[in-house]
């Protein structure tokens, strides 16, 4: 019997598409029909769909983007007009019973049309014709949660008396400097007060996105988004825990050293157990940067544009063989902070965006000229780079995205990771003369704590995925989504909140991907250690350089071996193309490898003081 957790498997979807098409047993297999007869119907059913959905998916694209840059209710509601188009095409009835029919037939069929024909399965589970109520009202719902978290007004009552608008920018470089332990808790305060007004409309998006899913059969949605990966919840949570598991041995370690370096920054005794969330210098403990002192990376940006940053991302590309971004990437695209006398609000958080599924791509960021937005916008242009690759006449539209979703997020961490490398920085100017001097554990220990690497992996593959997971599985109580969230992470990252936290906020909803991006940050996790691999087979097979200092500027056959990977879409089996890229199937072992002489030092320094926290 079917574990109830594990989605839905091709069966039940041909039982949901046999009432929805008012049937009353699974189609009929047609497979005692002529093979060329059966793909050439598959065929003109692929064509004509994707007539039909591209022009509406890209009309969407765009309102999406206007109402992310340009906060307005014009705007929401341009998006929740484009998008209920998309729906009422791709959840059609018609649409369902076809794909049910032609999947019952899949041993005459080809492994592309199968392909595709899976993702239009996907896109119909999220919003089925079948449910037009369920699924406008979806729509609805996201556009205003949407417009809520991009609209909202962050406020902060000062010590003498006036109030401060921060941007999340301002919080967060406070969170990165300040030693004033009163001012550090009165932002982290702020930067939390955005879950409150976002509660509601989560719990309402939490019932109308199962309510979508369990349309066509799925468990829940976590399920449904599971399943683009041909995996079972069960074995995705494996996978998770694994990673989680293979690092915790170090994150154990960087905890212990990271809460006394703490302690005495701000001259105050260490806790026995989980550090205090605002003690850290991210909103959510994801990262832990500006841990370490004596190398500042920001010195080689002063004085550098913030057009700069962008543009040395391209040269990174270009320089191993990637052709220039098209000219609309620059006109197109909202790189940099707006400007707060325009009045226009935007999201904060860095993305990119591939609009018509051809070479209409843009990034959307807040540049400074610093460290942290080099390694971004290294890491936003990958992404506009995978678009591009594989946005040819080879590839099918329905399969213009990655071999996985985590591949995405993979390439664009292993160019932010190569971006940090000294010898690249060196040779572009950027790597302050103390860098260069420092010690190789000292950015070894940098890496560690910033950007997706160990500090992030327990909040990815932990905190997230196990709060998302049965936050839709139903697990958490509407009256217990603080204690849930806080739960998890005291469990997963060993960081308490500074003060009670009622049930009348919701921290879980100040984290953007909780409401706009759902049910798939283990994407994150498996993309992280996607990047580690990728990035030891470079180093060693490619350039033949020791992993932790190498140079992949300029070098074609980097840029070669990238696009091999890049150009397949999702014409492939995910662990298929990994396995012909690196010689095996996702592993931690190179990542765990990689930090092996920081976990040797942090155990010398952490000698004498107890490790980890209590569960």
């Amino acid at each position: 019997m079917r574990d109830e957790t594990q989605g839905m498997d091709r069966r039940d979807f041909l039982k949901a598409a046999a009432v929805a098409a008012g049937a009353g047993a699974i189609p009929r297999s047609a497979s005692a029909q002529d093979a060329p007869a059966i793909r050439a119907e598959v065929d003109a059913f692929l064509k004509d769909y994707v007539a039909k959905w591209v022009p509406l998916d890209t009309a969407a694209g765009r309102a999406a983007w206007s109402a992310s840059t340009d906060v307005s209710e014009a705007h929401t509601a341009a998006q929740v007009a484009a998008n209920q188009a998309v729906n009422e095409v791709v959840g059609a009835p018609e649409v369902i019973e076809k794909v049910a029919r032609f999947l019952a037939a899949k041993g005459d069929l080809t492994d592309i049309q199968v392909r595709q024909l899976e993702k239009v399965r996907l896109r119909a589970a999220e919003a089925p014709g079948t449910l037009p109520e369920v699924v406008k009202a979806r729509v609805e719902a996201e556009a205003k949660q949407g417009a809520a978290q991009d609209g909202f007004v962050y406020t902060l009552k000062k010590p003498d008396g006036s109030v401060e608008n921060p941007s999340a920018n301002r919080i967060d470089q406070v969170l990165l400097t300040s030693k004033d332990m009163d001012e550090r808790l009165a932002y982290w305060k702020a930067s939390k007060e955005i879950g409150a007004p976002l509660r509601d409309g989560l719990l309402k998006l939490r019932d109308l996105r199962n309510k979508v899913a369990q349309g066509l059969g799925f468990s829940d949605f976590f399920a449904l988004q599971v399943a683009d990966y041909g995996l079972t919840v069960d074995a995705m949570l494996a996978l998770c825990d694994r990673i989680v598991a293979d690092v915790k041995p170090l994150y154990a370690q960087l905890h212990t050293w990271a809460k006394h370096q703490l302690a005495r920054r701000y001259g105050v005794d260490a806790p026995a157990g989980k550090i205090p969330a605002h003690w850290l210098s991210n909103r959510w403990g994801q990262n832990w940067p500006g841990f370490v002192e004596g190398v500042d990376m920001d010195a080689p940006f002063k004085g550098k544009t913030k057009e700069f940053i962008v543009e040395q991302a391209e040269r990174f590309y270009t320089s191993m063989g990637f052709p220039k971004l098209p000219p609309t990437f620059w006109t197109r695209s909202d790189l940099y902070p707006a400007d707060p006398a325009s009045g226009r609000k935007k999201n904060s958080h860095a993305s990119a965006w591939h609009i018509d599924l051809d070479h209409d791509v843009r990034s959307l960021m807040s540049v400074e000229p610093d460290n942290q937005w080099f390694d971004t916008a290294h890491h936003e242009l990958g992404h506009i780079y995978y678009f591009l690759a594989y946005s040819t006449p080879e590839v099918p539209h329905l399969l213009r995205q990655g071999a996985n979703r985590a591949f995405h997020e993979g390439v664009g961490d292993l160019i932010g990771l190569a971006a940090g490398q000294r010898p690249y920085l060196k040779q572009v100017g950027l790597l302050a003369p103390e860098a260069e001097a420092a010690p190789a554990t000292t950015f070894l220990l940098a890496s560690a704590l910033e950007g997706s690497s160990i500090v992030f992996l327990p909040w990815a593959a932990g905190v997230m995925t196990r709060f998302e997971r049965d936050f839709y599985a139903g697990a958490i109580a509407d009256d217990a989504l603080n204690a849930g969230w806080w739960e998890r992470v005291g469990k997963y990252q060993g960081i308490a909140p500074p003060e009670d936290r009622p049930e009348t906020l919701c921290d879980a909803a100040t984290k953007t991907h909780i409401n706009d991006d759902p049910a798939q940050y283990y994407d994150y996790a498996i993309g992280t250690v996607l990047k580690f691999q990728l990035h030891d087979h470079i180093a060693r097979e490619i350039l033949k350089q020791d992993p932790r200092e190498c140079n992949y500027y300029g070098d074609a056959k980097v840029g070669a071996f990238l696009r091999d990977i890049l150009r397949l879409g999702a014409t492939r089996d995910w662990d298929a193309v990994l396995r012909e890229a690196t010689g095996e199937g996702l592993t931690a072992r190179p990542l765990v490898s990689y930090f092996e002489p920081l976990k040797a030092w942090l155990e010398a320094e952490n000698q004498g003081k107890t490790s980890g926290w209590p569960e």
